[in-house]
């Protein structure tokens, strides 16, 4: 029932007596006002508060779902947006079968198998006191699509608009099972309504078989981005159910979804699905040509233990232990230039044009550390750099040595440490070109030129260091500090410090939903992105906008001509 239930029954009432009664007296008129007035504490009071005892039920197009209250806001945990992915191994994903008794929804669903192992035990001991994400939760299946839903309403046609989270991991691992993903805090600060989605990773979304089976796998390189466009879909479908928007969808990304809200945005499949886009710490300029991805299927297929002709009865036979097996063969499973479902490049050789009129915001962290774990190399010496650095910049340093690298930070920065060029440096070659590349392409076009914003998050953890790690800006954009205590810092005086930011950030996520621009009350004035000044949001204790931050790193790694590995 939606919230206002109770002023919809006092209508429905006078209609259902008025045809046996006589003509109304201004009295009786009077009292009717008056039971409409009585009703109105209840109109915009949610139906969480006012029948706390009442399990919420909400109706999709395949069946009804049982939801929890929780403070004003009704949970769905898990609901199908998609078949099990078993039936269709390496296939697009096709709608789950309509059930008839309503499905309890209210804990944490299967996520999709991971390539690696679990980030599910919490670290203990001396690391306990640095930087790590909540413990992923729920157990791995290929019956894994299932979709989070956090709203203040039901049915009550308010039309919220609607914030769409795709999780990180590459295109490895992940789930959006975790504390840290909690709509709640979002959905209640700004009265919309949040989903989170779990979709195929690593062999079981991107191995592509175009090549190498029939017909029926010319999509297999891009089945992972086929159940995003599915869930989308079971947006624009089902959300009007929980009070939702279809028509103002906003997809943001942490680093692997980052990427995959890139992608989308070249998928034809997903044009019109979505309508604002956020992307933190994830770039995908390229995706892989299906050279590359048909010589990464067969060494994937050898290790599953698959010879000779390759036959859907074969890949059917696998066990999902077995097709894990032959997942780490790769450690660049990504979306493939198949023709088809991906027909060009996300982001090359430009910004993709069946996005410009979509409004875009690009973050990154500044020192992009991946596990913040900066402390376990405070102690390393100016010998030890250049050994340290070359491994870590293999793939990214064009031209460049190590030792050239060292000695022009050494110059930029003469109060560096050795950790602290290691840092910048890593994050620059690595985590910084991608978004450059984007921001300039988006720039680029004078119709998604106005419609374009750059962030750079500067807040410096306790946890790591006082550094701004890759995946920190998460628990600001939700709005979770106390559910990330790794994160932010477990204290009263963490989470005091950072909270204003906190506010900032998931009143700015809000704001570039509903609007689609993020500027507002509480935001320092923040231009778009050109390639002039490149005014970009420094998102700290004090935020500020700056003109082209680190604009000599940025220059000096443009030389680099960098190239995403596993894409060429």
């Amino acid at each position: 029932m939606p919230g206002g239930f109770q002023a919809k029954m006092v209508g429905e009432d006078l209609k259902r007596i008025g045809p046996t009664m006589k003509p109304v007296s201004r009295r009786t008129l009077l009292q009717y006002a008056g039971l409409v007035a009585a009703a109105q504490p209840f109109v915009s009071q949610p139906l969480a508060l006012a029948y706390p005892d009442q399990q919420p039920i909400a109706a999709t197009r395949a069946g009804k779902v049982l939801g929890r209250a929780d403070a004003g806001i009704f949970v769905f945990q898990g609901i199908p947006y998609g078949a099990d992915t078993r039936t269709t191994r390496f296939r697009p994903p096709v709608p789950p079968a309509p059930w008839k008794t309503p499905l309890q929804c209210t804990a944490w669903p299967a996520r999709a198998p991971q390539q690696q192992a679990d980030r599910g035990a919490r670290v203990s001991g001396e690391a306990e006191k640095h930087y790590h994400l909540p413990p992923d939760l729920g157990p791995q299946r290929e019956d894994c699509l299932h979709v989070n839903v956090w709203t203040p309403g039901l049915r009550d046609g308010r039309k919220r608009p609607v914030l769409f989270y795709i999780h990180g991991g590459a295109y490895n691992n992940g789930t959006v099972n975790a504390e840290l993903y909690d709509g709640a805090r979002l959905a209640r600060r700004g009265d919309v309504v949040v989903v989170t989605v779990n979709h195929r990773l690593n062999a079981f979304g991107y191995l592509y078989l175009g090549e190498l089976a029939g017909p029926e796998y010319k999509d297999s390189g891009n089945v992972g981005q086929l159940d995003l466009v599915l869930a989308l879909q079971w947006v624009r479908d089902n959300i009007a159910e929980f009070g939702g928007d279809p028509g103002s969808v906003t997809i943001f990304g942490q680093s692997g979804g980052g990427a995959k809200c890139a992608t989308l945005m070249a998928m034809p499949a997903a044009k019109g699905l979505f309508h604002r886009v956020l992307t933190m710490s994830g770039q995908q300029v390229w995706a892989a040509p299906k050279r590359l991805a048909t010589e990464r299927a067969k060494a994937a297929l050898a290790a599953m233990g698959i010879t000779g002709e390759i036959t859907a009865a074969k890949l059917d036979a696998l066990t999902m232990e077995q097709v894990q097996k032959g997942a780490p063969t790769t450690g660049a499973w990504l979306p493939v230039m198949d023709g088809g479902v991906l027909p060009r490049d996300p982001f090359d050789p430009d910004a993709p044009p069946q996005s410009l009129s979509v409004p875009m915001i690009l973050g990154n962290t500044k020192d992009e550390l991946q596990g913040g774990n900066a402390w376990r190399m405070a102690s390393l010496t100016w010998e030890q750099l250049p050994a340290q650095l070359g491994p870590a910049l293999k793939e990214f340093m064009g031209p460049y040595t190590p030792e050239a690298i060292v000695k022009r930070y050494r110059e930029l920065y003469p109060a560096y440490q050795p950790v602290d060029v290691f840092i910048a440096a890593t994050a620059a070659f690595r985590s910084g070109p991608g978004q450059v590349i984007e921001a300039e392409r988006r720039a680029a076009n004078p119709e998604s030129a106005k419609r374009t914003w750059v962030y750079q998050m500067d807040y410096g953890s306790p946890t790591a260091d006082g550094r701004a790690p890759h995946t920190i800006d998460i628990a600001f954009v939700f709005d979770n500090l106390k559910l990330s205590p790794g994160m932010i810092g477990a204290t009263e005086a963490d989470i005091a410090a950072a909270q204003p930011l906190a506010t900032l950030m998931s009143t700015m996520l809000i704001r570039f939903a509903k609007t689609g621009d993020p500027n507002g009350a509480g935001m320092p004035k923040w231009p778009t992105y050109d390639l002039k000044a490149r005014s970009t949001m420094l998102f700290d204790r004090v935020s500020k906008v700056q003109d082209d931050p680190r604009g000599e790193e940025r220059r000096m790694v443009a030389e680099a001509h960098y190239r995403q590995p596993g894409t060429a």
